[in-house]
Formats: C-alpha cells, sequence, structure tokens
C-alpha cells in the first residue's frame, strides 16, 4: 500500500484537475492585480519609525493639542551664484512669492524681511532661507499640505531648494517609487536571463518567474487589504517586491529542479510531480513557514515601519510557499516532458536532471570532513572575526541623511550647516506639564530656572519658553550637533537628567529625542525577538527532521553568518568603506532599524537553505545511515541548486543596492552579504564540518520527543511508486 503526504496527494490532484487549478489562479490573479492596484494610494506614506509609546511621542501628542507646535516643518532656501541679498532682483522675487502664500495655508512664516535677523542670510550674502510650520498636526496631511502650496515659493531668476522635515518626507516617498520601479526594470530581465541559463531551457525558466509575479500581485491585494485595519508604510512595497519575487522564484527553482531530476530518473510525469511536493515541496512548507514566522516577529516592535515589515513580509513569503504549492504542481503538469524544451544551443555539461556523485563540492564535503575540528574553528573564528566591527557601532535615526547627494532636503541641511550661522530645522520641544496655573511667580521662576538649566547642557544653543496652555508650557530648544552623532545622544540624557519644576513633568521630542527612543525601543525588544525567532525555528526544524541536535547547530550557524554582514555593514555604511562605489555619503552610523530587519529577514532566508540542505542529507541517511556519505552527497547534490538560489535572490535584492535611499542600500548590502557567506561558507563548508563532529547524533532526540516524532512528525512520504513507463501519461 502506498503511503503519500498530503502534498503527495495534492500533486496528483493538481495534475489530474490542472485546469480548474489554473482557471482558478488566473482569476485569482486577475481580481488581485485589480484590488492591489489600489495599495499604492492607501499607504499611509512615509517610514513611521518613531515608537508611539515613547515619551519624544508623547510630547508630539501634546503638542498637537491646543498647545500647539513650533517648529519649522520646512525650509526653503534661496540661491543665486552672483546676486547679493541686498539686490533688488534678489529679494524682490523672494517677497513676491511670499505674498502669494495664503495665511491660512502656513504659520509662522518667518524670513529676514520679516524679522530682520541676518541669521536668514548667508555669510556670503548670496543665499536666504525662509521658515514655515504648517498647520495640520499629522505628518502625513502635513506632506499634502506642502505639496499644494510648494509652488507658490518659486522664485524667478533664483535657485530654490526645499529642506525640513515635511520636504523630506515627500521626497523620501518619491524617491521610493523610481526605486522599485529601477530594481525591477533590472531585476526582471536579468532574472529571465539568469533563469534560462541555470535551466537550458525557457519553458523551465518560465515557470519560477510565473510563481514570482502571481506571488508579488497576491501579495499587494494582502497588503490593500491590510490598509483597512492598520496604518502601513510606503517601504512595505520595497520588501513585497524583494521577497515576494526573490523567495518565489528560489520555491519554484527547488521545485521544478527536483521535477527534472525525478523525470530523468525514469519516472512518469505524475510520479514525478507527486515526489517533487513531498520532498521539495515539503522543504519549500517548512522554509516558508520558518521565514514567515522570522517576519511575524516584527509585529512586536510598535514603529509603524517595522510592523509594516512584518505585515508585507509575511503576505509575501505565505504568497510564495502557497504559489509554489498550489500553482506550480499544474503548470509542471502542462509542460510535462516539455519542460526541457525550447533549450538554448550550447552544449550540455552533463545530462539534464543529473548530478554528478563525486563533484567539486562532494570533494571539498569530504576534504573538510577529514579535519573537522579544525575546520569548524577555522571558519567559526572567521565569522567571528568578520563581525567584530560591529561591536563599535554607532545608531542612527533616519533623517534627510538616507536621501542620495544632491536631494533637496540633504542638501538644504548641508549648506545651512557651513554657510549659516544656524539650522532652523534644529529644534528640540519640551512640553513641561505642570502641577498649577504656570502664571503664578513661583512657577514662572522655576520654569526660567529649569530653562536656564537646559540652556547650560553641552550642546543646546538656546532655551526660551514658546508658549502655554492651561497647566501645559512648551520651551524650545536650539541645538547645533549632529542630531546622529554620539554626542547627540548624550545630550539628550543630560537634558532629560535635569529636574523639572518641583511636581512637574517634562517631555522631550525632536530628532535627537526620539532618535535615543527609538535605538532605546529596539534594543530592549531585540533580544526577545532574536529568542522567539531561534525557538520558533527550532520547534519548526523539530518538526521537520526529529532531532534537537539539528536546530541547535543551526540557530548557531545562522547568528555566525549574520555576524558577518553585521561587521560589514559597519565597515562600509558607519566608516565609509566602498562609500564611493557604493554612491552615498557615510554620516558615521548605522540605521538602527538594520539590525532587525536583517534578523528576521536574512534568518529566515539562511533557514530556507537549510531546510533544502538537510532535507537532502537526511534522504541519504535513510538510505545508507553512513553519516559521512550521507552529508557529502547531499552537499552535492544541493550546491548548484544552493548557489543558483542565491544568485537569484541577490539579483533581486542587489537591486535595492541600486536605491537612492541609503537604508534600503544598507538592507540590500547587508542581505547579500548574508546570502552569500550562508550559500557558500556555512552550507559548503560549516555544515559538512560540524555534521561529521556530530555524526549519528545529529539526528539525536530524547526517548520521548522521538517517540512523539515518529507518531505526530511530518515525515517526506515513503514507499512511493517506482519509475514506470511515459506511457502512463497520456
Amino acid at each position: 500500500m502506498e503511503k503519500r503526504s498530503i502534498l503527495a496527494q495534492y500533486g496528483r490532484f493538481a495534475a489530474k484537475k490542472r485546469g480548474w487549478v489554473l482557471l482558478v489562479m488566473i482569476v485569482f490573479v486577475v481580481c488581485s492585480a485589480v484590488w492591489g492596484v489600489g495599495a499604492f494610494s492607501r499607504l499611509t506614506g512615509g517610514a513611521g519609525f518613531d515608537d508611539p509609546y515613547s515619551e519624544s511621542t508623547k510630547a508630539d501628542e501634546l503638542l498637537a493639542g491646543p498647545l500647539g507646535r513650533y517648529v519649522a516643518d520646512v525650509v526653503v532656501l534661496y540661491e543665486h551664484p552672483s546676486l547679493s541679498i541686498d539686490d533688488p532682483s534678489f529679494a524682490g522675487p523672494i517677497q513676491r512669492a511670499l505674498a502669494s502664500v495664503p495665511a491660512e495655508a502656513v504659520m509662522r512664516l518667518q524670513s529676514y524681511w520679516s524679522t530682520g535677523d541676518e541669521a536668514f542670510i548667508s555669510k556670503d550674502r548670496h543665499a536666504a532661507y525662509v521658515t514655515f510650520q504648517l498647520p495640520s498636526n499629522d505628518e502625513q496631511v502635513r506632506v499634502q499640505q506642502f505639496k499644494t502650496i510648494k509652488d507658490l515659493f518659486k522664485a524667478d531668476g533664483l535657485d530654490v531648494k526645499f529642506g525640513g522635515l515635511t520636504p523630506m518626507t515627500e521626497q523620501v516617498n518619491a524617491q521610493t517609487g523610481r526605486d522599485i520601479a529601477l530594481a525591477e526594470s533590472l531585476s526582471i530581465p536579468l532574472l529571465l536571463l539568469l533563469l534560462v541559463i541555470i535551466f537550458r531551457s525557457a519553458v523551465a525558466a518560465a515557470l519560477p518567474l510565473v510563481i514570482g509575479i502571481a506571488t508579488a500581485v497576491g501579495s499587494f491585494a494582502v497588503l490593500r487589504s491590510l490598509t483597512a485595519f492598520v496604518d502601513v508604510s510606503t517601504f512595505s512595497i520595497n520588501v513585497i517586491t524583494m521577497l515576494g519575487l526573490g523567495l518565489a522564484i528560489d520555491y519554484a527553482l527547488f521545485c521544478v529542479s527536483r521535477f527534472r531530476e525525478e523525470l530523468a530518473l525514469g519516472h512518469s510525469v505524475d510520479e514525478s510531480i507527486e515526489r517533487t511536493m513531498a520532498t521539495a515541496g515539503r522543504t519549500v512548507a517548512f522554509s516558508g513557514l520558518t521565514v514567515a514566522v522570522s517576519l511575524a516577529c516584527l509585529i512586536v516592535f510598535p514603529s509603524r515601519f517595522l510592523s509594516s515589515m512584518g505585515y508585507s513580509g509575511m503576505a509575501a513569503v505565505l504568497f510564495s510557499v502557497l504559489g509554489t504549492l498550489l500553482l506550480l504542481p499544474a503548470l509542471l503538469r502542462f509542460a510535462g516532458y516539455r519542460i526541457n524544451s525550447l533549450r538554448l544551443p550550447w552544449p550540455r555539461l552533463r545530462k539534464s536532471g543529473t548530478v554528478t556523485p563525486a563533484g567539486r563540492w562532494y570533494r571539498v564535503a569530504h576534504a573538510v570532513m577529514r579535519r573537522p575540528f579544525l575546520g569548524t574553528l577555522a571558519i567559526v573564528c572567521l565569522l567571528l572575526a568578520l563581525g567584530s566591527p560591529f561591536l563599535g557601532v554607532n545608531w542612527a535615526r533616519p533623517g534627510d541623511w538616507v536621501l542620495p547627494v544632491g536631494a533637496d532636503a540633504r542638501t538644504v541641511t548641508e549648506k545651512l550647516e557651513t554657510n549659516f550661522r544656524k539650522d532652523p530645522a534644529k529644534i528640540m520641544s519640551v512640553v513641561v506639564a505642570m502641577p498649577q496655573s504656570p502664571d503664578s511667580p513661583d512657577a514662572k521662576s522655576a520654569l526660567q530656572d529649569y530653562a536656564r538649566r537646559l540652556d547650560a547642557v553641552r550642546g543646546v544653543d538656546s532655551a526660551a519658553v514658546t508658549g502655554a496652555q492651561g497647566k501645559l508650557v512648551r520651551l524650545t530648544l536650539g541645538y547645533s550637533m549632529n542630531p546622529q552623532s554620539r554626542e547627540a545622544m548624550g545630550m539628550v540624557e543630560e537634558l532629560r537628567a535635569q529636574t523639572p519644576p518641583p511636581g512637574a513633568e517634562a517631555y522631550f521630542t525632536g530628532m535627537p529625542a526620539s532618535r535615543v527612543d527609538i535605538v532605546n525601543m529596539i534594543g530592549s525588544r531585540l533580544p526577545w525577538m532574536a529568542l522567539f525567532v531561534a525557538v520558533v525555528s527550532f520547534i519548526v526544524l523539530f518538526m521537520a527532521f526529529g532531532s534537537v541536535v539539528l536546530p541547535l547547530k543551526s540557530v548557531v550557524m545562522n547568528l555566525l553568518s549574520l555576524s558577518a554582514s553585521f561587521g560589514a555593514i559597519k565597515l562600509i555604511f558607519q566608516d565609509g568603506y566602498l562609500a564611493g562605489l557604493l554612491h552615498f555619503v557615510p554620516v558615521g552610523a548605522v540605521d538602527v532599524n538594520f539590525p532587525v530587519l536583517i534578523v528576521a529577514v536574512a534568518f529566515g532566508l539562511s533557514m530556507d537553505y537549510e531546510v533544502f540542505l538537510l532535507s537532502r542529507i537526511r534522504e541519504e541517511w535513510m538510505k545508507s545511515k553512513d553519516s559521512v556519505e550521507s552529508v557529502a552527497l547531499g552537499v552535492q547534490r544541493t550546491a548548484n541548486i544552493i548557489t543558483s538560489a542565491a544568485l537569484l535572490l541577490i539579483i533581486v535584492v542587489g537591486g535595492f543596492i541600486l536605491s537612492g535611499i541609503t537604508f534600503m542600500k544598507m538592507i540590500g548590502v547587508g542581505l547579500v552579504i548574508a546570502i552569500v557567506v550562508d550559500a557558500t561558507i556555512v552550507r559548503g563548508l560549516l555544515v559538512p564540518a560540524t555534521m561529521r563532529l556530530l555524526g549519528k547524533w545529529a539526528w539525536w532526540s530524547p526517548a520521548p520527543l522521538s517517540g512523539w516524532w515518529e507518531r505526530y512528525g511530518i515525515k517526506e512520504s515513503v514507499d512511493l511508486a517506482p519509475a514506470t513507463s511515459r506511457q502512463a501519461n497520456p
């Protein structure tokens, strides 16, 4: 009696009902495309980096009330290479532009002509800036308000640039759209070319790309649905593009390769589909579950940016798995023996679907396993050494530094720092909740004393009371240091250490304060996230292999491969190595969101290759019980597929290395390094060495767990029918 897994049974069903399966999937994809396209207009925009439960957010909420904000949302910089501010041809167009702005459209519109303050004029008098505050308390509403009046500030004959937080947000949103278009225009043709090279058949190459596109479309539909319940960041589009396309193609690659291998062994088309789903399909299911759970951990972070990455990432991964497991079997049945059709003309290096038993990776695995302890020790030391630079990391919160060189908001900040006396956007606000009315003499005296002590903190240029409403008082602090520097973090800590007036509470907000808050939030939750990912990965791998040793080994190896990526990112983006090649300007810091995303995404992807490799090793182990030969054969039989999958994923992820947004470039570089290290050093060298050290103990579990797994574990199907003639598939 044949024993078939659920996936094998579905493979048989999909092959038999392939027309209906394909029809249902076509209808689904079309409906998803119509529904999902609306996701682009429903995203809340911006990134949503702040911690909604932090002190800085509490201050922002209080300032959104009757007390009101006191900031420069927009800084408009006017320049001319030869004209001076004293020339009517310079001043006149600016004054006429400012006069055209409706009074209700802005708040606190300030300039040299309204204040007489020389700080609004550059040192060489060839530039001047204007500041204004927008009416709304909501960041994305302010972006729309800014777009409405932006053109009114243009002045004939002068170069006009817009800086400040609101224009920065608007420019980041626009750059994100351009990056997605660039990444897709480059990656999709390259993916198709590489797939054709890998399979040497246009038919086989087309199937993973079809699954990838269907996955991306379905994920956008889920994203559109999510916008009805939660705020979703603009950058979730990047994640769906990267993960949805990359993982779907990787998973389909695993299955198509296994299908061709089964055909080459003499199995019929239907048998090959069953065996493919029972083996490679099982691997895809476990891998996808691990990646999805890793990304689900991002939901525990309260910032909209990270939670959006979690929602959109899970949608992309789940659709990658469903597309591979539900649609691909039907497509494989339609393709049948034509899977190798439309072949490329160059000579074959080996018979299609076969793997040389004693190939290069087989020999490398045996070489490593001859001295497993020395090999393991050398590789572990290498990975730890590569990760050691990360110990000196300085964390940053995304600001205008993430924009490409030459972007308006970044240029304005740079010129304000070098050509002007002060940057009007460098403001921190302090909301003081008084126990009594601030109008009493004692309260006024206490507030003035508090302001003087804040003004005395190193890095603070000015501190003054700028508003009061009820028992709330607003203090405005000016500062001059780089908000992403270590010194700025020290300034915030010292400011918060100052004792407010008796019985009062003080809440600080502004770029330096929100940076400290998000760094603290991520720092406190990241260890728990990493622990949760490790525990869930342990459970999933135990369910797949019935071993408690393999999951522990896999978690440790994945952390080691991540350390190499972390160290490289610190050297590149904080210290500036390869900055010219990658076209960015380092700011001496690393985006604090980076380790969270890399742990979630790269850890999941590492498990992807781990499950695929260990599944093949286990197949050989179950046949021979030879711990050395099974590892060498498993490494050899998966080497080409893992290498190909890694190359495909690098092309998808690598598209974001070209991004104009520095922290997206940072994520792209980090993932590429993690994938390369994992697919070569870890899978090709460290896995054979550690498996040789463990021997048969690699598959060990305590008797109670082993017995439980034998009864309830998710195993590959056994006793599938032997190869039959091709006539079984008319």
